[in-house]
């Protein structure tokens, strides 16, 4: 189960999202906002970091304007490795070298096209689960 989020300016692009993970029989559990009114993006972060955590889901994706601040937000919870990506690199190797459990993505920055791609690269990267990405994870988990 993925969880998902998103504030007024990511609202747009979530849409892709949706339908990418729709059309790939993905499951996922929508934390909102459901609109562009506009509304704190700390709120759907706090619910998708949540989620993950709890194990409700596995991973998460976030989206705002730039997808820095809704990712910003996220990372304040422990063992929540969020990344904002706008590449399908930085997507791979966000999820081989730290094995990142939140997607970030900037709807003002990317167009849906680069946001399938990275999503897709996000979804069907594995951790390389290398010693030396345990101990750097272990280190960021302890506020190095």
């Amino acid at each position: 189960m993925i969880a998902l989020g998103c504030d007024h300016g990511g609202f747009p692009l979530m849409k892709t999202v949706k339908d990418y993970l729709d059309e790939h029989g993905l499951e996922y559990k929508d934390y909102g906002t459901y609109s562009e009114e506009s509304v704190d993006y700390p709120e759907y972060a706090k619910k998708v970091a949540r989620a993950v955590l709890s194990g409700e889901c596995d991973r998460g994706i976030l989206i705002c304007g730039t997808g820095i601040g809704i990712t910003i937000a996220a990372n304040r919870f422990k063992g929540i490795r969020a990344a904002n990506c706008t590449n399908a690199f930085m997507a791979q190797a966000c999820r081989e070298h730290n094995d990142a459990n939140i997607l970030g993505m900037g709807a003002r920055v990317i167009g849906p096209g680069t946001a399938v791609k990275i999503l897709e690269t996000f979804l069907n990267t594995p951790f390389s689960n290398g010693e030396r990405h345990i101990r750097r994870i272990h280190q960021i988990d302890e506020g190095v």
